[in-house]
């Protein structure tokens, strides 16, 4: 019943506190070993755990716990918990791509490998809704169609969306560049030498040469005075 059963010791911490069951029937509701229920009851388990009422979180009903109440050897059903099917993940059904949709795959997958050969095939493969059979046919051009495949943006194509399209492009860019650095290999950037400031440079050389004429100037100047 464990499975069933959202905090297994906070309940057992309620029945305990709030009931006459014993010990085998708490321990079998909440999936416990009795020892570690009588443990709880002699305050020496979960001293800290707050109880958790069974019957007001929806995991047991009023008719099973006088049951079990009256005759020690009635083993309580647990409900299944409102709260325990919130809390179950949920998984994301696989893409679905409208059969008008689906010729336009291959153009979408000869994008990616056009454009952004560091995205894996299992991502491709996820985003599309394709295989990676599919993939390999039209990236070594085996494909039945691949004189009429052009690479197409598959947001233009209604495949994805852009927030999608970029954070898989996003993911794989990093990654490609975690691995690069274990490698050895330094990104582009910083391989490309620092541009040098040549204007400021030529304007440098300017100022001087304008300085330069004005002194010369400002000293025919004097000579002519003095004459």
């Amino acid at each position: 019943m464990s499975d069933q059963i959202l905090m297994p010791k906070a309940t057992a911490v309620w029945l305990v506190d709030n009931t006459s069951l014993t010990f085998e029937q708490i321990a079998a509701f909440c999936g416990l070993h009795p020892l570690e229920v009588r443990g709880i009851a002699d305050g020496e388990v979960a001293r800290d755990i707050r109880g958790a009422d069974p019957i007001a979180n929806g995991q047991l009903n009023r008719e099973e716990l006088d049951k079990a109440a009256a005759d020690a050897r009635y083993r309580m059903q647990a409900q299944k918990s409102r709260h325990a099917e919130l809390l179950k993940p949920v998984k994301k059904a696989p893409r679905y791509t409208p059969v008008s949709r689906r010729q336009d795959r291959p153009d979408a997958i000869a994008w990616f490998v056009r454009n952004h050969p560091e995205v894996a095939d299992a991502q491709i493969s996820k985003l599309l809704g394709t295989t990676k059979a599919t993939i390999d046919s039209v990236r070594d051009r085996s494909h039945w169609n691949s004189a009429n495949i052009k690479p197409v943006d598959p947001v233009t194509l209604g495949l994805t969306t852009q927030i999608e399209l970029d954070g898989v492009v996003r993911k794989a860019a990093d990654k490609k560049a975690k691995d690069d650095l274990k490698k050895g290999i330094l990104p582009t950037d910083a391989l490309r030498p620092a541009a040098e400031p040549e204007a400021e440079v030529e304007e440098d050389v300017v100022k001087r040469r304008v300085s330069d004429s004005d002194v010369f100037a400002n000293f025919g100047d004097d000579n002519d005075d003095e004459d």
